[in-house]
């Protein structure tokens, strides 16, 4: 997969494509439906794992782990304001467990993308 703006998108490629089935696939497709909602971000590769930013600021990661797959929302704020969408899965304070033949619902990505934008404006930060 090569959507995305930036040179980060080879690694992230790389990144996805040495996993195993089913994460693979699973990562991969929640992957695009991150770039269905941000097509404008910049794919990367932030603390070892895929990460896509706008602006310089990382809205969206992912990872595989040995039992399951995370969404990173590189904010431990995020989360706060979802309780209800996110009831019934597995959370640390940055990290938002799904297994690894389940990618997350668009709905749900757009949800976490748009808490991320409204926590990085309260903080002042402007869309560019």
């Amino acid at each position: 997969m090569s959507s995305g703006v930036g040179t980060g998108t080879a690694e992230v490629d790389a990144y996805i494509a040495a996993l195993p089935e089913p994460k693979r696939s699973t990562l991969d497709e929640v992957r695009r439906r991150i770039l269905a909602i941000i097509p404008d971000s910049e794919q990367k590769i932030s603390y070892g794992m895929p990460a896509f930013a706008i602006g310089g600021k990382v809205i969206a990661g992912i990872a595989a782990f040995k039992n399951h797959l995370a969404y990173l929302p590189h904010s431990g704020r995020v989360f706060t304001g979802l309780e209800r969408e996110l009831e019934g899965f597995v959370r640390t304070m940055s990290s938002l467990h799904f297994p690894v033949d389940q990618p997350l619902s668009q709905e749900l990505i757009a949800a976490l993308i748009d808490e991320k934008f409204q926590v990085l404006e309260v903080d002042g930060w402007v869309r560019p």
